[in-house]
């Protein structure tokens, strides 16, 4: 069992993240090249983002349609 400390905030692959967002997993990745989404790097190579700043990101667009 690997060791993660209880304060660490969660990582989301990029398929979940394209599930809070309703788009593609591959948006997700265009979002993160771009510097939208800052991503993680996992040893082997693959995107994980943080769970605190998906949210923020997904209660922003909400913001900004309420508008």
């Amino acid at each position: 069992m690997a060791f993660q400390p209880q304060n660490e905030d969660p990582l989301l692959t990029p398929a979940e993240v394209a599930a809070m967002f309703r788009v593609n997993p591959k948006t997700v990745t265009r979002w993160s090249r771009k510097g939208q989404l800052t991503a993680v790097r996992t040893l082997g190579g693959h995107r994980r983002f943080r769970a605190s700043e998906v949210a923020r990101c997904v209660e922003a667009m909400a913001m900004e349609s309420r508008s």
